[in-house]
């Protein structure tokens, strides 16, 4: 989707004059603006409860028990350098509301009163999603997927031996991917009642949206691997194969109060 196209959404009722392309640059710049105010406030508020940001993270380790050790802190400044990678994603979870708030401000100024009431409500039901996607990876998939590294490690005759880096950098992107993975509804959802797409389109591009989501699973998940990318993307195409349905109820419910 091209500026231009997101500017089509922005059009304002015809009583009033269309702002310049220039313009809504400038109202892009500080969208932009507000919404890296908003990351960095959270980043500081994260940061400070680092420790216990560590000890959350950690959590899943337990599966795996005592075998594994300690982690491995190779760089000097690791200490520092991962704090502030954790802050970044811990912010992103902490101000996700605001920045979809930021967003859909910018996307959508010119919405009806009926339709802005809806906002707030897709905003917290997106938020919802979100969580669940984080919750769900980090109480199941993620503690089964990091068991199953460890004793396919050992089956090699191979002591597992795991630095920070590479332990913090496979959690926070794959609980964070898994939770942008569940916005599929939301997105798709908002396509439809926008009129992008229709159930026709989805259903009948359904093969092409199911490669493309294997190739988005691919650039979300940590590792290579085809268990940890099956895990990524099986659940992004039952979302998909969920939005279909849910198109096809929002058609039919429109093309019923049209008829009446």
């Amino acid at each position: 989707m091209t500026l231009r196209d997101i500017f089509k959404f922005r059009e304002v009722p015809e009583s009033e004059t269309s702002k310049p392309f220039l313009e809504h640059l400038e109202d892009l710049r500080w969208t932009i603006v507000k919404m890296a105010i908003t990351l960095a406030a959270a980043m500081i508020v994260c940061f400070t409860f680092r420790s216990t940001l560590v000890r959350i993270l950690q959590a899943p380790l337990r599966d795996v028990g005592s075998q594994i050790g300690t982690l491995k802190a190779l760089g000097i400044t690791d200490s520092i350098v991962i704090s502030f990678h954790l802050a970044f994603y811990a912010g992103i979870v902490l101000s996700f509301p605001l920045l979809l708030y930021f967003v859909a401000e910018f996307v959508l100024p010119a919405l009806t009163a009926v339709e802005k009431r809806f906002l707030l409500p897709a905003i917290l039901v997106s938020f919802a999603l979100f969580l669940l996607g984080v919750t769900v990876c980090y109480f199941w998939l993620l503690p089964k997927t990091i068991l199953f590294f460890f004793r396919d490690t050992e089956s090699l005759g191979w002591a597992p031996t795991w630095t920070v880096q590479q332990y913090y950098s496979f959690v926070t992107r794959f609980t964070i991917g898994f939770g942008l993975a569940f916005e599929l509804p939301v997105v798709v959802l908002a396509l439809v009642r926008f009129g992008l797409i229709t159930y026709r389109f989805m259903a009948r591009t359904r093969p092409y949206a199911v490669v493309l989501i294997f190739i988005l699973a691919t650039i979300i998940t940590p590792t290579p691997d085809i268990l940890t990318l099956i895990a990524m993307a099986l659940p992004m195409c039952l979302l998909y194969e969920s939005c279909i349905w849910i198109a096809w109820l929002m058609e039919r419910r429109s093309s019923k109060s049209i008829t009446k």
